[in-house]
């Protein structure tokens, strides 16, 4: 019984990795494709737009990595070396995530202006 649940949880973790992939892969051609093909208005589309589309399609998809590790961690391998490592990655994942808000707003993500659709501070 420990086994199969040890195997699904495993089927589990990489699948939520390959969703991350396939979101930063398919956000990445997504934006290209609308970069390349399309034209919005009577303007092309700018390059930070499709900056901006790929900033997002990467942190949805680091998000989704992030989780898959801790599944795997916490879930299989709960030893000193294997929870630091764990650290390492989220910490550096956030980073990353940290620095493309920055990229793509413009602005620190504390620092945002009013509530687009209600005007909320």
């Amino acid at each position: 019984m420990s086994e199969i649940i040890h195997e699904i949880i495993d089927y589990t973790a990489s699948g939520i990795e390959i969703i991350g992939i396939l979101i930063i892969t398919l956000g990445g051609l997504l934006a290209l494709g609308r970069y390349v093909f399309k034209k919005q208005g009577k303007n092309y589309r700018s390059f930070q737009q499709i900056r901006e589309e790929l900033g997002r399609a990467i942190l949805l998809g680091l998000e989704f990595l992030v989780a898959a590790d801790i599944i795997a961690t916490v879930v299989f391998d709960s030893s000193m070396d294997q929870i630091l490592r764990l650290g390492m990655i989220v910490l550096i994942r956030t980073f990353l995530s940290f620095t493309l808000e920055i990229e793509i707003e413009g602005k620190f993500p504390w620092k945002q202006g009013p509530h687009k659709t209600t005007g909320i501070e």
